[in-house]
């Protein structure tokens, strides 16, 4: 058979003897690379992301920041190496995992040091401990010695030096804290003198030491958040793609009951207060007055919500035919479903990477040993300024790998849906990747760039609006609103740019 159009072309080109301009939908049959020099710029750029690398984790030990460590260079709950002239460095501490304060009542901190002796034992203590001989009896039955390393727990009872070499009488229960595993003591009279060192210790550290134990203290959270996000993104997809009808439906359902039932226990409420109330304070009077405003601003967002959803109901039945059209896709292209999983676990492997190297560059330091044998670590300046480099690299890098995820999809659905012939269409997500390879790595780099560096006035402002809302002044507050609303502008231009 003839094609037509063919046809039609090629007999134009025999009347007019013109060369006919090619179809605009056509994919470009000779490609070549675009943005080198910012390919070669990213290059650059990872050079020295791993030129940091390589020195913190060779001058760091991050061990020390995650497992925490004693007055004598020791990690808990590891096996150490010798420190040089620190006659106490190198025990071994696998069983004893907790850091434990011979003055834990009477901490101080200053100049970034807790001014007691710290120790790892094996377990904090459970009971509180009011003599000597209990001491003794707790090192000799739970294997913990709560007095320093030169002690022999037989010698707790008569040691010319016990008074400063084992912990300041009593000895409060203790409960080992999730964060680096200190023995946090659980008596109100102790602990009141114990938790505002510990504010004092994060007040006092650096912006650096911050994220670390931000990091550090949530992990887990997380690590689950993030997990539980990429199965709900699963349901939703397997969901839309089996039952879209239903899911537009009941989903418009839930947002006309939401709004129904938002408004009515306002109302409620404002109801309940003012037949419960004899307005005796003027602060009654207010909290009546602000439940009627809500309650008629929310039943006059409510009323013009439904009257746009019944108005567009027609728009109803095309949204459901692009999920149509979007589950067909998956159908024929299973593995679309799959990118998203790819990039999920090398962001993941990234991340737990970038971690490592942050928690190296925290703990990166030389060791000083004092004349009691006690060591300091004292970190290095240089290192320490180098992570702003390598938030930007975390920045710069998640956004290219997500970059690159939509080009590789947009890629695979644009070959797929312009062909007329669809059986020479093979392996369009392996095709589709081939070709950002090969030729636009440098638009994907260019493409991140720009967004990463768009998101830094973002942060600055949230961060900026937080530490004005928590200034008890009205000028600082309406600033900080201020703020917030820039945010949410610049937010909403962001992702238009970013799409």
């Amino acid at each position: 058979m003839i094609d037509s159009s063919n046809y039609y072309e090629n007999s134009l080109f025999q009347v007019s003897g013109e060369i006919p301009t090619p179809r605009q939908w056509r994919p470009s049959l000779y490609r070549k690379c675009t943005d080198i020099p910012w390919l070669v710029l990213f290059f650059l750029f990872w050079s020295g992301l791993m030129f940091i690398s390589g020195y913190a984790l060779m001058a760091g030990a991050a061990e020390r920041l995650v497992f925490g460590y004693d007055s004598y260079g020791n990690v808990c709950g590891r096996r150490n190496t010798p420190i040089p002239n620190a006659p106490f460095s190198g025990k071994d501490m696998t069983n004893r995992k907790h850091v434990f304060f011979l003055n834990s009542c009477n901490l101080q901190f200053k100049n970034f040091k807790i001014n007691s002796t710290s120790l790892c034992v094996r377990s904090c203590p459970q009971e509180q401990l009011t003599t000597l001989q209990d001491l003794q009896h707790f090192a000799k039955n739970n294997g913990s010695h709560l007095c320093v390393y030169k002690m022999n727990y037989t010698e707790y009872t008569n040691h010319p030096m016990v008074s400063e070499w084992c912990p300041v009488l009593p000895v409060s229960p203790s409960k080992s804290f999730p964060l680096f595993n200190r023995c946090v003591p659980q008596n109100p009279d102790c602990y009141k003198h114990f938790a505002p060192v510990l504010i004092d210790v994060v007040n006092e550290v650096d912006l650096f030491h911050r994220v670390l134990s931000g990091i550090m203290a949530g992990r887990e959270n997380v690590i689950g958040l993030s997990i539980l996000a990429v199965a709900l993104s699963v349901v939703m997809v397997i969901s839309f793609r089996y039952i879209s009808t239903l899911m537009v439906h009941i989903f418009v359902a839930l947002l006309m009951f939401g709004l129904l039932f938002v408004s009515g226990v306002l109302w409620w409420l404002y109801y309940d207060q003012i037949n419960d109330i004899s307005y005796e304070l003027e602060t009654e009077k207010e909290n009546a007055k602000f439940l009627l405003g809500f309650s008629i601003v929310s039943t006059l967002v409510s009323i013009i919500l439904l009257i746009s959803i019944f108005v567009m109901r027609a728009r109803i039945q095309m949204t459901i035919q692009l999920f149509k059209v979007a589950s067909s896709f998956i159908s024929r292209i299973p593995f679309l479903l799959v990118q998203p999983l790819w990039t999920f676990l090398i962001l993941l492997f990234y991340w737990i990477l970038w971690v490592a190297v942050l928690l190296s560059m925290g703990t990166s330091g030389s060791a000083q040993v004092s004349s009691d044998g006690q060591v300091t670590f004292k970190p290095l300046a240089g290192i320490r300024y180098m992570w702003w480099y390598h938030l930007f690299g975390l920045i710069w890098t998640s956004e290219f790998f997500l970059t690159c995820q939509q080009i590789v999809i947009s890629g695979a659905t644009v070959s797929r849906f312009l062909d007329r012939d669809k059986t020479k269409v093979k392996h369009p997500i392996l095709s589709s990747l081939s070709i950002l390879f090969w030729y636009h790595l440098g638009t994907a780099v260019m493409g991140s760039f720009l967004l990463a560096l768009l998101k830094i006035p973002r942060i600055i402002l949230m961060n900026l609006s937080r530490l004005l809302y928590k200034k008890d002044n009205a000028c600082t507050r309406c600033t900080s609103k201020c703020c917030f609303g820039c945010v949410w502008c610049y937010e909403k231009w962001l992702r238009c740019l970013n799409q």
